[in-house]
């Protein structure tokens, strides 16, 4: 049977080892396993400081969307979408088309008031103009449509696969952490080492395997908090990681850390389950979604509030001092690592929704 088609439509820098990032993660995993469920993708990658593009970039994404053909399927990453309705909406007259939703744009930590609430408009206006939106958890689907107040059977979930891995043999059981995230405010990077500083007494180092160019003044702020506590020799900003080193820093996990604002759904969490390896993290979004339970009920993670260091050094604390803790996160962690969904489900619900696009477009809003 011929495949259908549909146009991706993705940020230029989806591939972009210096830039890393669970959403251009997921759109590069898209495009290899949607070919498996019927869609043959083509991929638009578009240029810009998304999602407030300058002018050249607001050109080039009216160009690709104006040269695609009438009727044609198109999946759109809400970073290029959402910030430019006045190119996105006029072509929900024609296009049959569907909004990929990473993260919500005013959710992104330390905008401006006046940006975020203007992004968010933005949004509001994409969101109600398309037949189908795509969110990454059951949390960002009720996110959305009680937020932009979307009908609920226009927002579907494909939430985020994993690959299984293997175990990770970690480095003494205990003492190495690792926080796998982009360094920028939104990840939370500072409330993680004032946890740290509390904990100096305790024989642990940390790995932070993330961006470093995406918010300069934040990482330059953070390395002279490292500084401030006398950390330099035990927290170590390793900058973006991929293949062999990457695969390294995780065999070499003992726990990981992630002490995030926001979060749609946390996809390192379920890259570190998918090793065995347990997760201290903040009770954000969709991350509880992504920590789950094993099949025996058993939970292989532990969550804290948001902007709470002291919760963090609390349970670190408990980390390291009670063995039976760590026996039962690890076991649960394992048994959770055997069921996770792969990105084959991811593949099938989106396609789902791609193959129940209207056969006409919607007339623009």
């Amino acid at each position: 049977m011929a495949l259908r088609q549909v146009h991706f439509v993705m940020p230029g820098g989806v591939a972009d080892p210096a830039a890393p990032s669970g959403g251009n993660a997921y759109d590069r995993r898209i495009c290899l396993d949607l070919p498996g469920f019927g869609w043959q993708v083509r991929q638009h990658l578009v240029d810009g400081a998304w999602p407030r593009p300058a002018e050249p970039a607001r050109r080039e994404l009216a160009r690709v969307l104006r040269e695609l053909p009438d009727g044609a399927v198109v999946l759109l990453d809400g970073l290029v979408a959402c910030g430019v309705p006045d190119i996105v909406v006029p072509e929900t007259a024609r296009l049959r088309l569907a909004v990929l939703v990473h993260l919500p744009l005013g959710d992104e930590t330390g905008l401006a008031p006046r940006v975020a609430a203007e992004l968010d408009a933005r949004e509001r206006e994409v969101l109600r103009a398309v037949p189908a939106v795509i969110a990454t958890s059951d949390w960002a689907v009720r996110r959305l449509v009680s937020h932009h107040g979307l009908a609920p059977d226009r927002v579907h979930v494909a939430a985020p696969g994993a690959d299984i891995a293997p175990l990770a043999p970690g480095t003494d059981g205990v003492s190495r952490l690792l926080c796998v995230a982009a360094v920028t405010p939104r990840k939370g990077q500072h409330r993680l080492v004032e946890a740290l500083a509390a904990v100096t007494d305790l024989p642990w180092s940390c790995v932070c395997v993330g961006g470093l160019t995406q918010d300069p003044e934040y990482v330059a702020d953070l390395r002279r908090l490292i500084a401030s506590y006398g950390l330099e020799d035990r927290v170590r900003l390793a900058g973006p990681q991929t293949g062999a080193a990457l695969d390294a820093s995780w065999a070499a996990a003992d726990l990981m850390v992630l002490a995030s604002y926001a979060e749609t759904y946390g996809m390192a969490v379920t890259e570190a389950l998918a090793r065995g390896i347990p997760v201290l993290a903040t009770d954000v979004g969709g991350v509880p979604e992504a920590v789950g339970r094993a099949p025996d009920g058993g939970v292989p993670g532990i969550l804290v509030p948001p902007e709470d260091p002291a919760a963090l050094a609390a349970e670190l604390r408990g980390w390291f001092g009670e063995a039976d803790v760590r026996r039962r996160l690890k076991a649960a962690a394992r048994a959770r690592r055997a069921a996770l969904a792969g990105w084959a489900t991811t593949a099938r619900s989106l396609a789902a929704v791609l193959g129940r696009l209207p056969g006409e477009p919607r007339s623009a809003a």
